[in-house]
C-alpha cells in the first residue's frame, strides 16, 4: 500500500476500534484522536497505534495532528442531538468542514468519510439532514481531496448498540410494544465495514465515489426483534404500534436514561434503511449474514458467551 499513515477521528467508537485493528493487521501506522484517552485503552495494546488526546473540534489542532499523514478517516457521529459539540450540527456539519480544511492545510490528500443511508439535506429527521449536509460538503471537496463516502445501514457486532439493545429488551420484558415495526433494515457486519474502509484506501477507482454498505438480507424491525428473541430462546409478544402510539412511545423513551428511542430516531425510520447496490460487485467479497454472527454473541449474554464469538473469529 502507498498509504502508510492514517489518522482516525471517531476511533474510540464501535466501528473505529475495528478499523484501527484492520489497519494494524496490515502493518500501517495509525493515529487515533480522542477527547478521552481512557475510553480507548483497548487500542493501546495494538503495536502501531498512537492515541492522542485532543479537542477534535479545534481546527488548528487538527492541522497540526494531520501533518505527515497520508489519509484521514472521519467516523464521528452522534445518534442523539446534544448540546454544544455533542449536537448534530457540530458533529456532522461543523466538524466535517474543519476536517476538510485541516486536510487541505496539512497536505493530506485522502479522506474517507462515514455517512449514513438516507442522509440528505432535506431528510425527515435532524440526524439525516445533518448527515446529508456533511456528506454534501465532502462531495464538494472532490478535486481538492481524494474523497470516498460510505453510507452504511445499521451495523451489528459484539459491541453494537443495536441488537444488544434489543437483547436487553427481550431479556427484561415479556411484552414488547414496538414503534416503526415495519421499517426495513439491511444490517451489515462491523468487520465487513472495517474491511471496506481499509481496502478502499489505495483504490483509485473509489475516489469521488459514494457507496452504500449493507448486508445480504433485509429485515423489518419486527423481524429483528423476533430473531433476537429466538436466538436467546425467549418467547415474547411483539405488538406493532400505529404511528400515533409510536410517537408517544418515542416521546416517553426520549427522556429515559440512555434515550432508547427519540422522536428524531423515529423520524429517521420513516424511510427504509436498505440499498439496491451490489455489495460483492463493489467490494469484491460477500457480506457476512446476520444469522452467521449474531447468535455467537446474543445466545448467551454473559462474559462466557463472548467465547463463542472468539471461536467464530478463529474459525473453530
Amino acid at each position: 500500500m502507498s498509504t502508510k499513515k492514517i489518522c482516525i477521528l471517531g476511533g474510540s467508537g464501535f466501528v473505529g476500534r475495528y478499523i484501527a485493528e484492520a489497519l494494524v493487521e496490515r502493518g500501517l501506522d495509525v493515529r487515533v484522536l480522542t477527547r478521552r484517552r481512557e475510553r480507548i485503552k483497548h487500542l493501546l495494546v495494538l503495536p502501531t497505534v498512537e492515541i492522542v488526546e485532543t479537542n477534535v473540534h479545534d481546527e488548528f489542532a487538527l492541522i497540526r495532528l494531520f501533518q505527515g499523514f497520508d489519509a484521514v478517516i472521519n467516523l464521528v457521529g452522534v445518534l442523539h442531538d446534544g448540546k454544544g459539540k455533542q449536537g448534530f450540527e457540530a458533529s456532522h456539519v461543523d466538524l466535517v468542514r474543519k476536517v476538510i480544511n485541516a486536510c487541505q492545510n496539512a497536505g493530506v490528500k485522502r479522506l474517507l468519510h462515514m455517512s449514513a443511508l438516507n442522509a440528505v439535506p432535506d431528510g425527515p429527521s435532524q440526524y439525516l439532514r445533518s448527515k446529508g449536509k456533511g456528506e454534501s460538503m465532502v462531495r464538494g471537496a472532490k478535486g481538492k481531496l481524494n474523497v470516498t463516502i460510505f453510507r452504511p445501514s445499521v451495523i451489528f457486532g459484539p459491541e453494537d448498540n443495536f441488537l444488544n439493545r434489543f437483547a436487553a429488551m427481550v431479556k427484561t420484558f415479556p411484552i414488547l410494544p414496538l414503534a416503526a415495526g415495519k421499517t426495513r433494515f439491511q444490517p451489515v457486519f462491523v468487520e465487513d465495514v472495517a474491511r471496506v474502509f481499509v481496502d478502499s484506501l489505495d483504490r483509485r477507482e473509489t475516489y469521488g465515489k459514494t457507496y452504500d454498505v449493507c448486508g445480504p438480507r433485509v429485515y423489518t424491525l419486527h423481524e429483528l426483534i423476533q430473531f433476537t428473541a429466538a436466538v436467546m430462546h425467549k418467547s415474547r409478544t411483539i405488538i406493532d404500534l400505529p404511528p400515533f402510539l409510536s410517537m408517544l412511545e418515542a416521546t416517553i423513551l426520549e427522556f429515559m436514561p440512555g434515550k432508547p428511542l427519540t422522536r428524531d430516531n423515529l423520524r429517521s425510520m420513516q424511510v427504509d434503511s436498505v440499498s439496491k447496490q451490489d455489495f460483492e460487485a463493489q467490494f469484491g467479497f460477500k457480506p457476512t449474514s446476520l444469522a452467521a454472527v449474531a447468535p455467537t454473541y446474543l445466545a448467551n449474554k454473559t462474559p462466557r458467551g463472548r467465547y463463542h464469538y472468539f471461536r467464530y473469529r478463529a474459525g473453530r
